[in-house]
């Protein structure tokens, strides 16, 4: 489904509901810059009220905080409240929202909605049967991968297709179709010699998004349990691991303290097994746990934080992949602090 088609079901949904509330959508000015998906008008009994709309077709637990950095961005912007709209949202992931206190509507009428005297909260609907829909290239896995590389190192865009594909870490013929897809949708910007990403933040949390839905699954190797959680500081990792997520957005910015710890490499070196003491987690294992992830870019990415932890915009999706407000405020001023010149969000 496109961002209107959403849009237009979802509060088709919501008025199927019975209550005194009924919905329209109009053209969403731009504001400082930014552009809404939509203004929704929220018409009731004792008024109304206009909400700006962030429209995602898939959200779940592990996309979930992508998608409200981008509407945090559209409320800030428009000085409105935000809705998120999807075409379905499953009971773990409203049960989220709703504990987050964030609005949002689905295509099959589960919603969370505070406005003047009504409270709608509806969860537990089955999604509607929709027809496939084929991704952008860009969003495929071998296209998160290059878009990353991109991410990392927006000069690369010029750079041969050989050496974006030895960066990125796919097959060279995946990237002419890739920078076809970012020129046809804007996300690349082309002058007569030249090209370049444009590299906003609405960009940054789109791939945020892919990568959390598409490839950060495939990422995961192994999940530990260490009785030497709270000295990760003091572990001595080898050239070819790095810190990720919350340890690495710690090691950066501060303020966090990690309640998972997370370590990229193409295998655990058999020191740090025994020097950290990792055992191999099982189903019963919830505290003091270590996840093993796979690097998916190639050798030569650029390393734009420290040399023990992955690129920033990695540890700001792996953030977000979480789900937890604490992981999604870290990423927001992990953003503020050291993305926000490079990814502006207007």
């Amino acid at each position: 489904m496109k961002e209107a088609e959403l849009i237009a079901g979802a509060t088709q949904a919501l008025a199927q509901h019975g209550f005194d509330l009924h919905a329209r959508t109009k053209l969403a000015p731009r504001v400082k810059g930014f552009q809404a998906d939509a203004i929704l008008t929220l018409v009731r009994d004792d008024g109304r009220e206009d909400l700006v709309v962030e429209a995602k077709r898939n959200v779940n637990t592990a996309t979930m905080g992508a998608a409200l950095a981008q509407l945090d961005q559209a409320e800030r912007a428009t000085n409105l409240r935000g809705v998120l709209i999807a075409e379905h949202i499953a009971p773990p992931t409203a049960e989220r929202l709703h504990g987050l206190n964030r609005q949002f509507i689905d295509v099959a009428g589960n919603c969370f909605l505070t406005a003047g005297n009504h409270y709608v909260y509806v969860v537990g609907r089955k999604p509607n049967a929709v027809a496939n829909t084929t991704g952008a290239k860009t969003f495929t896995p071998a296209g998160l991968k290059v878009l990353f590389a991109l991410i990392c190192d927006p000069d690369l865009a010029n750079a041969p297709q050989r050496t974006i594909a030895a960066v990125a870490g796919v097959a060279l013929g995946t990237v002419p179709t890739v920078l076809a897809d970012l020129r046809d949708t804007g996300r690349m910007l082309q002058t007569q010699k030249t090209q370049r990403l444009n590299t906003t933040k609405r960009l940054l949390d789109e791939w945020a998004t892919g990568y959390a839905q598409t490839l950060r699954p495939k990422t995961l190797k192994a999940t530990y349990k260490t009785p030497k959680f709270a000295a990760w500081k003091t572990w001595n990792l080898p050239e070819n691991i790095r810190w990720g997520g919350e340890p690495a957005a710690t090691l950066i910015a501060g303020y966090l303290r990690p309640g998972m710890l997370t370590l990229y490499g193409t295998k655990p070196a058999p020191k740090l097994l025994i020097e950290g003491e990792l055992k191999t987690a099982t189903a019963a294992d919830t505290e003091q746990l270590v996840e093993f992830r796979t690097p998916f870019w190639g050798e030569t990415i650029d390393q734009d934080g420290r040399p023990d932890t992955v690129p920033i915009a990695l540890i700001y999706a792996d953030l977000l992949a979480t789900g937890e407000a604490r992981c999604m405020e870290m990423a927001q001023r992990l953003y503020d602090e050291h993305l926000a010149r490079l990814f502006p969000a207007a």
